[in-house]
């Protein structure tokens, strides 16, 4: 089992920039896969981009692309998220994820809120 605990969320004006954390512990050795979802109130939780822990290879959302950059730190078993250029639209609960060999992400963090509002 993999535990995930995110950080970094918060309160930001439209144009602005955070940078989230996802500390892994556990069977870090299972893990083939990071990534950040979000859920926006009364949507349904999307990918915003995933990384993998070996070559680092990336995807992105549409939506994301070219504002967020995910990294990752093996060292430290951490995942970044770095938002630039915040929207509004860009308000949601954002959740870190892990997955193994399969393509299902199982493992979840407990959540950090975004809010993009002037």
């Amino acid at each position: 089992q993999v535990q995930l605990v995110e950080s970094g969320g918060g309160l930001v004006q439209p144009g602005g920039s955070l940078r989230l954390s996802c500390a892994a512990s556990g069977r870090i050795s299972s893990v083939y896969a990071m990534g950040w979802f979000r859920q926006a109130p009364g949507k349904e939780r999307v990918v915003v981009a995933t990384i993998t822990r070996g070559s680092g290879s990336t995807y992105y959302a549409d939506s994301v692309k070219g504002r967020f950059t995910i990294s990752r730190d093996n060292a430290k078993n951490t995942v970044y998220l770095q938002m630039n250029s915040l929207k509004p639209e860009d308000t949601a609960v954002y959740y870190c994820a892990s997955r193994g060999a399969t393509l299902q992400f199982d493992s979840w963090g407990q959540g950090t809120q975004v809010t993009v509002s002037s």
